[in-house]
């Protein structure tokens, strides 16, 4: 089901003040994005926020290459599903060309066993238009290259969307806590 054929809800970005590296600016519609993806990595997802991605858009991050809505639909809602705490330590926007560039550190705390795991990232935001076609979760600032590993990360993109639920309109995200 693409996003024009359901309700998303409002659109509510929950992070509002994003710091830049000096002499970086974002324009109204790169902070609306950068905030909607912050959240995103928080464990804040919605479909409001999901709307703003192409329904053929990539998150590729050294777990997963989740192509197209329902992929990386399910990699985002998963994070709801997978840890308790999910903490970001410090961000800063770096570049604000296409990519939009920045770094985020995060703490993440695995539901049931209480392991922690603090990662650092550079991320990419690729946009065409208003919308975002493409968001790269680096490592370290590294995406695995092997052929086990690619293979992996497909296999993980496709079957996260069988574990994880994804909310079908506004009122059942809302009933999750989303907005």
């Amino acid at each position: 089901m693409s996003a024009a054929d359901r309700d998303n809800g409002t659109l509510k970005i929950e992070t509002t003040n994003i710091k830049t590296a000096p002499g970086v600016s974002l324009s109204e519609s790169q902070q609306k994005i950068v905030g909607s993806v912050l959240d995103l990595f928080a464990g804040r997802p919605s479909l409001a926020k999901l709307a703003m991605w192409k329904d053929d858009g990539v998150f590729t991050d050294p777990l997963t290459i989740a192509q197209g809505r329902t992929q990386y639909e399910a990699q985002w809602y998963g994070l709801q599903t997978a840890f308790s705490e999910i903490e970001r330590l410090s961000h800063e926007v770096k570049g604000t060309g296409n990519p939009i560039t920045m770094s985020l550190s995060t703490r993440y705390v695995v539901k049931g066993i209480g392991k922690e795991q603090k990662i650092d990232s550079e991320i990419e935001i690729h946009t065409e238009g208003d919308k975002i076609s493409k968001v790269a979760d680096k490592w370290n600032g590294k995406l695995p290259e092997s052929s086990i590993a690619q293979a992996f990360r497909r296999l993980n993109a496709v079957s996260v969307p069988y574990i994880v639920g994804v909310p079908k309109n506004a009122k059942e995200d809302a009933e999750r806590g989303n907005q």
